[in-house]
């Protein structure tokens, strides 16, 4: 798709997700694929953006999986075996408003102190967007269908469940911001 990091993020993210994850694999060629078109419409760093998207689900790989908690894995996996750039794993530790489901599974504060939020709204709010109008297969879809199915697929009293739900309005919002982002900056 790209070449340089992307490339090496691609080829990771294959080999940790496509036989295993199959489906999960699946979402992450989408959110990227969705990543590559929007950040056409947005200033911002456009190779971190591809690069944190295919890469933000890794952590739900069988060989990377530790605490159970994929963003916080995830990143834990690219600083600590392939020495990712400190920028890449924050944006994959805190995608889509992982704090708040640290703060519900009791890992908020060891996902603060290591990988505190990136300071550049628009890749934070970029990310999001694509992971949250993505499907679980990679195809594109509303936040409100894609919220529905999360809550659906995971049931709305389970950690996940609630994350989501408390999450909802943030997650409507950086949608938002970005949709007025994009349609400020056609190309």
């Amino acid at each position: 798709m790209m070449g340089g990091e992307s490339s090496w993020a691609w080829s990771l993210a294959r080999s940790e997700l496509k036989v295993p994850l199959p489906r999960r694999w699946a979402h992450s060629v989408g959110v990227a694929r969705k990543a590559v078109d929007l950040s056409r419409h947005l200033t911002c760093d456009s190779r971190l953006l591809a690069t944190s998207a295919i890469l933000h689900d890794v952590g739900y790989s069988p060989n990377v999986a530790a605490t159970g908690f994929h963003p916080l894995d995830g990143a834990r996996f690219l600083r600590d075996e392939h020495h990712a750039d400190e920028r890449l794993t924050r944006l994959v530790a805190n995608h889509t408003f992982a704090l708040l489901e640290a703060e519900e599974r009791g890992l908020r504060e060891q996902l603060e102190d290591e990988f505190p939020i990136l300071d550049d709204q628009v890749l934070v709010d970029a990310l999001t967007f694509c992971d949250m109008t993505t499907t679980p297969d990679g195809t594109p879809t509303t936040v409100a269908n894609r919220i529905a199915e999360i809550v659906g697929r995971y049931g709305p009293n389970t950690v996940v469940g609630k994350f989501i739900q408390r999450a909802e309005p943030d997650i409507l919002a950086a949608v938002s911001r970005i949709d007025r982002a994009t349609a400020a900056h056609p190309r």
